[in-house]
């Protein structure tokens, strides 16, 4: 059997054993079902996966064509790296967070994806809802199995109490879309499916609320778990995950350097700017001090906080006429829309871009700005506001709207490989909007405004802290004084941004590399082509070659080196 019937068969399987994350990419076939999380499940899936890796090993390499190996190549990474994460990893037996993401994700994707009539989409998530209760039941039995004593094939962690916590804070945003669903059904023509529809929301609503309190009553006081994966653990996942050649310790080393470099443009830019901008108040001996005076007076100016999606869709349009006048990269056609964050995604807090499944073609993205909490002090709002403030959100829409994630992944959505349209890397993601945005300053982008020039720095400078501190807090002890301080004093952020990447890097692990990572491996990639086409006497186009970057899916910077560069 050759790769391309062999992707075929093992694509198949694998999205049936996960029907949520086949909804997600745009297959179909099982959007009423939930995964099996019971202990046979768990079975299943792993024979599967060593079943798929020996099959793909047995593939004469010799006789694939170029495409084919490449395929392979990505194919056999990312089952590799789903079993480590079920295997080893095993977040569902300590993480409770697992099932708000799973939960929410299962039914957030067909209320909000219209690639089919409503009718259809409600109808499954009738299904889903219906099967919540059961689902719930497999959480209350896998985040108790180690209290039991009964380990399984995973890694034996005691369920983490911050992970408890923050599921406690935002599982009820699941029911929040089952009532959405019930909502969305009363504009259905059939009475009978939309009272089918409605039954399923009101037990998915109950079930919820009788987990949440579960969660709270019985799971939390006996939730000891660390929130640190440890360095064992986490070096292995930064390898599985982020499929890099690079160790945590080298790339916390290139960060560090990274770090001094970046800040020391700022404190050159900050001083020259100083009088612009703080009038005749003496300027400090104290670098940081002259760093932060200039960022607290340019922070000053933003929008109200019921004015920021107004205000990010007005810099879209004017980003995209920079781009097409500097015809940097060719723009996309795909719709997206600018929202509000989805209230079970919030726990992440900033912003987001929710692109479409890669198979659902034409489909909407959202870009997604978190709101402010209700229960937010005037000081908490006013801090969240000046990290958001109108240069930073001009930065942000770059990063996540044009030319950066919407627009990466509307070309990555167009690749004819399923294998690289399916399988998608953060890294190079994250790693394409960090770069992007540092290309848009080389162009000329808001060269009128050295203003935005020392915002994009700080931007910049985040990317870096973000690294020091994952690895700070997972390979290491790195602990919330010198997480906020580093955030804070040497990065310049905000209080509440501090403490909601402090949150975040908590709850995830490796995720907050995957930005500075391939920010130097795009970089990397232009490095190399400016080489190649000083030595072949040609100059360098930008367009050419960020649409030859964007036109093979997503893969791994691994990956995408050996396509352009062999």
């Amino acid at each position: 059997m050759g790769l391309r019937p062999l992707a075929d068969e093992l694509l198949a399987e694998y999205f049936r054993l996960s029907p949520v994350h086949a909804t997600e990419i745009g297959i179909h076939d099982h959007d009423g079902l939930w995964p099996d999380l019971t202990d046979a499940g768990l079975e299943e899936r792993s024979r599967f996966l060593h079943s798929a890796l020996e099959r793909i090993d047995r593939l004469d390499s010799e006789a694939l064509s170029r495409d084919d190996a490449i395929d392979r190549s990505v194919l056999r990474s990312y089952l590799d790296a789903d079993l480590f994460a079920t295997e080893v990893l095993d977040e569902p037996a300590w993480s409770p967070m697992t099932y708000v993401y799973l939960a929410g994700n299962g039914l957030f994707t067909l209320l909000a994806r219209e690639f089919a009539p409503r009718a259809d989409r409600l109808a499954s998530a009738a299904s889903r809802m219906r099967a919540l209760p059961a689902l719930l039941d497999q959480a209350r039995a896998r985040l108790t199995a180690t209290r039991r004593g009964e380990h399984g094939s995973g890694s034996a962690r005691e369920v983490s109490r911050f992970h408890t916590e923050k599921a406690i804070e935002t599982m009820p945003g699941v029911a929040d879309l089952a009532r959405t669903a019930a909502s969305e059904a009363q504009e259905l023509d059939d009475e009978e499916s939309m009272h089918v529809v409605q039954t399923a929301a009101r037990s998915a609503v109950e079930a919820v609320d009788a987990y949440v309190e579960w969660l709270r009553d019985e799971l939390l006081p006996h939730a000891t778990g660390d929130f640190r994966l440890g360095r064992n653990l986490h070096d292995h996942k930064f390898r599985h995950f982020l499929k890099t050649e690079i160790t945590p310790d080298q790339l916390a080393e290139r960060a560090q350097a990274g770090f001094d470099e970046v800040r020391a443009e700022m404190v050159a830019l900050a001083r020259r700017l100083w009088p612009q901008w703080m009038g005749s108040e003496p300027m400090p001996d104290d670098d940081g001090a002259a760093v932060r005076g200039v960022l607290d007076a340019i922070a000053l100016q933003h929008p109200a906080a019921e004015d920021l999606l107004d205000y990010c869709r007005d810099e879209n349009a004017r980003i995209e006429a920079f781009v097409r006048e500097r015809d940097l990269v060719g723009l996309a056609e795909e719709p997206m829309q600018i929202i509000w964050t989805p209230p079970f995604l919030r726990a992440f807090g900033g912003a987001m871009l929710i692109p479409p499944g890669p198979l659902d073609r034409g489909l909407d993205s959202f870009f997604a700005i978190t709101p402010m909490p209700d229960d937010w002090t005037d000081e908490q709002r006013e801090s969240r506001l000046r990290e958001d403030n109108n240069r930073q959100l001009r930065l942000l829409t770059i990063h996540e709207a044009v030319p950066g994630h919407y627009l990466q992944l509307a070309y990555s959505n167009r690749c004819p490989s399923t294998v690289r349209a399916v399988f998608q890397s953060g890294v190079f993601a994250e790693g394409w909007a960090v770069y992007i945005t540092q290309v848009m300053m080389d162009v000329g982008y808001g060269a009128d405004d050295p203003a935005l020039m020392l915002v994009h720095l700080k931007f910049y400078l985040r990317s870096i802290t973000n690294v020091l501190i994952d690895i700070g807090i997972h390979a290491g002890e790195m602990n919330e004084h010198e997480a906020m301080r580093l955030m804070v004093e040497g990065g310049f952020q905000e209080q509440s941004e501090a403490a909601n990447k402090w949150d975040r890097a908590r709850l995830s692990s490796t995720q907050l590399c995957e930005y500075y990572l391939g920010a130097v491996e795009m970089t990397d990639l232009e490095h190399e082509a400016r080489r190649r086409a000083e030595a072949a006497g040609a100059p360098f186009v930008y367009r050419p070659f960020l649409e030859s970057v964007l036109a093979h899916g997503s893969p791994p910077m691994p990956v995408i080196r050996d396509i352009l560069f062999g």
